[in-house]
């Protein structure tokens, strides 16, 4: 079994900065892909942002060149870096991590964290 716990959501003013991190725990050995997707109230879950074992990053074009999405592959952790936060980032942020393999040799797909809330207001 894969668990996340996320961590870091608050309430900020626009032009303001948040750092979200999302630790995955249990018997895992690799993680390929971890991301972050959000949701505001009314909307689908979108992505905001993914990145591969490898370093390979993927970002919504309405986060670009404000989030910034790192990972730490020996402690299983996603980070996301948000800055110059406007009122439309306002939503759920929840963590994602596909294809994971644990010891054993079995694959996990597509688990989700609990969400974390992120307000940007005044």
């Amino acid at each position: 079994q894969v668990q996340l716990v996320e961590s870091g959501g608050g309430v900020v003013q626009p032009g303001g900065s948040l750092r979200l991190s999302c630790a995955a725990s249990g018997s895992i050995f690799s993680i390929n892909i971890m991301g972050w997707y959000r949701q505001a109230p009314g909307n689908q879950r979108e992505l905001v942002a993914t990145v591969t074992r490898s370093g390979s990053t993927n970002y919504a074009d309405s986060v670009k060149g404000r989030f910034t999405i790192s990972r730490d592959n020996a402690k299983n952790t996603v980070y996301l870096q948000m800055n110059s936060l406007k009122p439309e980032d306002t939503a759920v942020y929840y963590c994602n991590v596909d294809r994971v393999v644990d010891f054993a040799g079995r694959l996990y797909l597509n688990h989700w964290g609990q969400g974390t809330q992120v307000t940007v207001s005044s």
